[in-house]
Parts: C-alpha cells; structure tokens; sequence
C-alpha cells in the first residue's frame, strides 16, 4: 500500500489510538478540526505515522506538534507530509513553526530547511 497524506476531518477510533501513539501529550478531546485548525496526517495500511497540527489565519499559516513516529523516521515521511500539507494550501503565503517543544533543535533544523524553511529566532518560517 501506498504512503498517502491525508487532512483529518474526523477521527475513527482507529485514528484515535495512533494519534495517541504519535502525540501522548494530547487527549483526543483536545484535537479539534475546523476550518482554521487542521490535522495533516501520513498514513500507511490504514495506520497513522505521523501527523501536523496546523492553524491557519488569513494567508498566515503555523505549525505545531509536528511528528512522525520514532519507528518510521528518516524515511521522507516528515517531508513528504509537510510538502503535502502546504501543497494542500496554495492560498498561504507564509508558514511559521515554532521551536517550542522541540526535542532536538539541531535535527529539526536540519529538517525544517530540507523542506524550504529558514531558521529564524523562535523557529523557522517560508
């Protein structure tokens, strides 16, 4: 089965459980979907690998929690999901994602500019 991204607009319970496994942080209850505030997920076999949360505002678009699960990682998920995802938004014209969060600055540096992005103070903008 292919790799395909995917924007959330309900979660099935199987969603549930790898959302849970990608951010233990948040509840379920805690992700809403709108118009304005998206989830963008990588999906393989009918499981979720990685997923972003994304707010958007006008033709201003921010990023968060963005992760793929530690079993799949440095296999293009990350990128292909986040190229996707502003794919998706042809009408945002510029993208930030902070660093708050981040367990590894150097790592998500190296990857936030492989995709387009600049360092900039507090995290990284296109």
């Amino acid at each position: 089965m292919k790799l395909t991204i995917i924007r959330l607009f309900e979660c099935s319970a199987q969603d549930e459980i790898d959302l849970a496994k990608i951010w233990p942080e948040y509840s379920s209850a805690s992700l809403t979907l709108s118009e304005s505030h998206r989830i963008y997920a990588a999906k393989f076999n009918d499981r979720l690998l990685g997923a972003v949360r994304v707010t958007l505002a006008g033709t201003e678009g921010a990023l968060d929690s963005l992760r793929v699960r530690e079993i799949t990682r440095r296999r293009g998920v990350g990128q292909y999901l986040v190229e996707e995802m502003i794919r998706d938004n042809p009408e945002i014209t510029g993208w930030w994602m902070s660093d708050a969060g981040v367990d590894d600055r150097d790592v998500m540096n190296e990857f936030m500019q492989a995709v387009g992005f600049r360092v900039q103070s507090g995290g990284w903008g296109k």
